[in-house]
């Protein structure tokens, strides 16, 4: 019995010992984990990764971020698309601003930020970056600027398709919005062009009444010593009305151009009359000539670039 209680107190000291050392592992383990509820960006193959955890699923989800040409606005949407119960996100910075979602990812990076999901909010830390060296940084802008002109050669087409049914969309609206204002303009139009056309046959009315009464008055009335003086007035005063006109329009006296005034003003006068928005229908014309305008050149370089692809496959 006496041999045996040296092996048992060794025993015992071992068995302290195992405990100890299990303990600390196991204490050193538990430290490690990250909290269920933490967000965290790290880093993975040169590409940032944001882990969180969805309110709905109560599951960790990683996304992802291409820092070139994601947005604080397409990450809370894929956001949103992972976990419907995300009703509401946003992104704030370290002092309480709002970050715009059309700022990009890379630069939202730079710094530490807040994460308000569903009105709990998320203190984000971002790993520091090494500040790279003036000729290195300059290389990384050229890598970037070639890759986004890759980019877009390669997704050049796609691109143009899309814009020219984005185009056609936009053309049928502006043109659903003109028609009714068409049919009312086109009302005020001709009865703008049939009082202005009136309007002008009665000046050829009084100018034939005064040649007719001049004429009456010199051959039968009195004679031409006598009514010469008078048509003399009579053309320097038209011609003080001429010069009137000019000095108040700023426009020459032109047939042309005073058929030209007379139409706008009456086609204004009743467009008042009847709520025709003028304002609103050129911002529309203008709107459609633009659009139709782009569409041609999306048209002209699709053709052009469908020419090509023949050249090259009969090469």
């Amino acid at each position: 019995m006496r041999k045996d209680r040296p092996l048992e107190r060794a025993f015992q000291v071992l068995c302290m010992q195992l405990c100890g050392n299990l303990k600390y592992y196991q204490s050193h383990l538990y430290s490690t984990v990250v909290p269920p509820n933490e967000v965290t960006v790290n880093y993975k193959h040169g590409l940032p990764l944001i882990t969180l955890t969805l309110p709905s699923r109560k599951e960790r989800c990683q996304f992802v971020v291409k820092p070139m040409s994601s947005t604080v606005g397409s990450f809370l949407q894929d956001l949103q698309n992972e976990d419907k119960g995300v009703k509401t996100a946003a992104i704030f910075t370290a002092d309480g601003s709002e970050i715009s979602a059309s700022t990009l990812m890379d630069i939202l990076l730079m710094n530490d930020f807040k994460l308000v999901i569903n009105k709990i909010t998320y203190d984000v830390q971002c790993p520091k970056k090494e500040k790279l060296s003036m000729e290195h940084a300059t290389e990384m802008d050229s890598v970037k600027s070639l890759v986004h002109r890759l980019f877009m050669a390669l997704h050049l087409e796609e691109f143009q398709k899309k814009r020219e049914h984005h185009l056609l969309e936009t053309i049928d609206h502006l043109k659903g919005q003109l028609q009714p204002l068409e049919q009312i303009k086109a009302g005020i139009e001709a009865r703008s062009e049939a009082k202005t056309s009136g309007l002008l046959w009665t000046g050829l009315a009084l100018l034939s009444v005064q040649g007719g009464a001049l004429a009456w008055l010199t051959w039968w009335v009195y004679s031409w010593d006598i009514m010469e003086p008078v048509t003399y007035f009579i053309t320097f005063a038209n011609s003080m009305v001429f010069f009137a006109y000019f000095i108040i329009t700023r426009q020459d006296y032109t047939y042309s151009a005073v058929k030209r005034r007379q139409f706008l003003h009456f086609f204004h006068k009743k467009s008042k009359k009847e709520h025709f928005d003028v304002v609103q229908y050129n911002k529309l014309k203008e709107d459609l000539a633009k659009a139709t305008e782009s569409l041609k050149q999306v048209r002209h370089s699709l053709c052009l670039r469908m020419q090509g692809e023949e050249i090259n496959e009969k090469n």
